[in-house]
């Protein structure tokens, strides 16, 4: 929903639809905390199954939420300039983080092969409903979309593998408490591995581009 919201607010800037320079309805947004959940996470086999079945226009959405951890509302804030392929990380600046705290997420060596084939300018979401589509496509290939859980694998095997709490707080904009108590210990470095080795199939692109290509092609007909 905050997605939805953020994405609202940043178009209408966009339009001079609202004052430059004032903090919008949707940056002062408070969530209310509630009661500590189980954390549900994909396996590398649920993912990889996923993105795999993914068209082109979703890749983003699921590789960058699922392989670097950032937030659903970050990321509808979030600029292809802000992705940086060649030095390795995504910044988020104070203004787009839930925090309000600037932050460098990493970009693993798998996320960078999903992404470099991709057109990245403008907006990196361009459309609230792919959050939707992403979800409905989890359910076509027999898998439940439980709340958060791309963010939640992502700091799941992010901390199997590098195995500080501190750390994995400063890239997922977290504190280091929540990640230990939550996180820790939930999976193998070797699952984590398989995790971050997800990488494009044989003719994804291909298979990407022409069903986009497709899409396009009934809309406009």
């Amino acid at each position: 929903m905050l997605l939805h919201v953020g994405l609202l607010f940043s178009f209408a800037l966009e339009q001079n639809y609202l004052p430059e320079g004032k903090p919008t309805a949707s940056s002062q947004l408070r969530k209310v905390k509630v009661a500590d959940t189980e954390i549900e996470v994909f396996s590398p086999d649920e993912f990889r199954k996923i993105i795999h079945a993914a068209p082109m226009h979703l890749i983003p959405l699921l590789a960058i939420s699922a392989f670097a951890g950032i937030r659903s509302a970050e990321l509808g804030r979030l600029d292809w300039n802000a992705v940086d392929l060649d030095r390795g990380f995504i910044e988020i600046r104070a203004g787009q983080a839930k925090t309000a705290s600037r932050r460098l997420a990493p970009i693993p060596a798998n996320l960078v092969a999903w992404l470099r084939p991709l057109p990245r300018s403008g907006r990196v979401i361009k459309s609230c409903e792919l959050i939707k589509e992403a979800t409905a496509l989890a359910r076509a290939v027999g898998i439940e979309w439980p709340r958060n859980v791309l963010r939640h694998s992502f700091i799941t095997y992010r901390i199997a593998t590098v195995k500080s709490a501190d750390q994995v707080a400063l890239e997922a904009g977290n504190s280091p408490d929540i990640i230990f108590k939550h996180y820790r210990e939930l999976a193998t470095e070797e699952v984590a591995d398989q995790w971050f080795g997800i990488l494009p199939k044989d003719g994804q692109w291909e298979n990407a581009y022409a069903f986009d290509r497709k899409k396009r092609e009934v809309t406009l007909g």
